[in-house]
């Protein structure tokens, strides 16, 4: 597949015509919150034109793939695409592509005008930011090197590829799940990785302690080379004329060969926009259960939501900003019922996945705050999960090609049900036979 793939499966933007005088809904953020938007507002008869404006010039995509199947080949582009062309012409979306919103007016009724850096004006009744999260940059001597990339988005994935052919080591900074999955795909296409990470385990900031150990043992023994603890220095250039990458100098002297560079260190919300307006900011746009910002007109979704914690039994008061595909669906659906006028919580339990080599991880629920934890291991069967008990009640669970585990849990937080510590300890336990109503004493 060549370098352009993406851009010839983007096409002619939908909708013929020019954006309406006023949109009814201008969606600032063609992205997975901003595309479910749209989809479920016509679920549920919301029949104003609809404005769906990103600054990529790409039809909406599916992310996840990108450091994965897309990256390795095994997915054409065209399968990654949301929504047919057609899709948007037939349910009054104007789908605007390569379009980035620099201002936006906005009058206390909620209408107002958007201001694009090309000089086009977007006005609009309601208002939804949509616009996600950027990839966070690394200040580093040698950042600025041809081969050293971050992966975010679509024109990133396609220079990446575009440079694997060329590529013999690749070195992975960030241990987070971009990081070893794209670390995972690029040993697979028979690259010589080796991923460093500034703390002191894998994915801190997503699993726990048993679960990082697990990945670092299970990431070594398939032969990539992790390396904790560890920074980079500086990235060094090439000797003919200085300009791409040629290697990774690290804080102890040590220096890798790299004809790649990928930084995976998270991601920053994308709070310009609402900055400019006035809303709360805080780790992203402040929102109500409902999806509203301060001004309580606007609705912001996904990646760049602050909002408060849905999991049932959280702490008042408790907020949360979540990077999911689960999340932004989900929080999409509370959006569109506001924009119709209704109240409707945030239903379901976060969840997330990630995909590394055979690893299969599924994670259900929030572990924030737990106090103990239960691990189940099937080296036979090479399962393994780690269950996240709060006061004796279960509040989440990792689990690694263990899916059984993975609803059981699922299905107990959205039911309020409880999975007793003791008895989840035996792994050959199927854990929704042990699945009980009963509070914890």
């Amino acid at each position: 597949m060549g370098t352009h793939a993406v851009e010839e499966a983007a096409g002619a933007p939908a909708g013929a015509g020019t954006v309406p005088t006023r949109t009814g809904l201008l969606i600032i953020g063609a992205s997975q919150s901003g595309v479910q938007l749209a989809v479920s507002l016509r679920a549920l008869g919301f029949d104003e034109h609809i404005t769906l404006l990103g600054d990529e010039d790409h039809r909406p995509y599916q992310r996840p793939a990108l450091s994965k199947e897309f990256l390795q080949g095994t997915v054409e582009s065209e399968s990654l695409i949301f929504r047919s062309n057609e899709y948007w012409a037939e349910h009054n979306v104007d789908l605007v592509k390569g379009e980035y919103i620099v201002r936006i007016e906005k009058e206390a009724d909620g209408s107002g005008v958007a201001h694009a850096s090309s000089g086009r004006e977007f006005p609009f009744k309601r208002l939804a930011l949509t616009v996600g999260a950027r990839a966070r940059k690394l200040e580093i001597d040698g950042g600025g090197l041809d081969g050293v990339l971050y992966l975010r988005n679509a024109d990133d994935a396609l220079a990446l590829k575009a440079r694997v052919g060329d590529a013999t080591d690749v070195v992975v900074i960030g241990g987070g799940f971009i990081g070893l999955e794209a670390a995972s795909s690029l040993q697979k296409m028979g690259k010589n990785v080796t991923v460093l990470e500034f703390g002191p385990r894998l994915v801190g900031r997503a699993v726990g302690e048993e679960t990082a150990e697990y990945f670092l043992q299970a990431h070594r023994s398939r032969g990539l080379d992790i390396r904790l603890n560890t920074s980079a220095a500086r990235f060094m250039p090439d000797a003919d004329g200085g300009k791409s990458v040629a290697a990774v100098e690290l804080q102890d002297g040590t220096v890798l060969p790299a004809q790649i560079v990928l930084i995976g260190i998270g991601v920053i919300p994308n709070t310009q926009l609402a900055e400019q307006l006035g809303l709360a900011v805080d780790n992203g746009v402040v929102v109500d259960r409902f999806a509203l910002a301060s001004d309580g007109t606007t609705v912001a979704v996904g990646d760049v939501a602050n909002m408060p914690n849905p999991v049932p039994g959280s702490e008042p008061g408790e907020r949360i900003r979540l990077e999911s595909v689960n999340n932004a669906i989900e929080h999409a659906k509370v959006a569109a019922y506001s924009l119709t006028g209704r109240r409707e919580e945030y239903a379901g339990i976060p969840w997330f996945w990630s995909n590394q080599s055979d690893l299969k991880l599924q994670i259900a629920g929030l572990c924030n705050g737990f106090d103990q934890t239960v691990v189940r291991r099937d080296e036979e069967r090479g399962k393994f999960s780690v269950l996240y008990y709060r006061q004796g009640r279960i509040i989440a669970a990792d689990c690694v090609n263990a899916p059984l585990d993975f609803m059981a849990v699922k299905n107990a937080l959205a039911k309020g049900q409880n999975i007793p510590a003791d008895a989840a300890a035996d792994p050959a336990t199927h854990l929704k036979t042990i699945t009980t109503d009963s509070q914890p004493h």
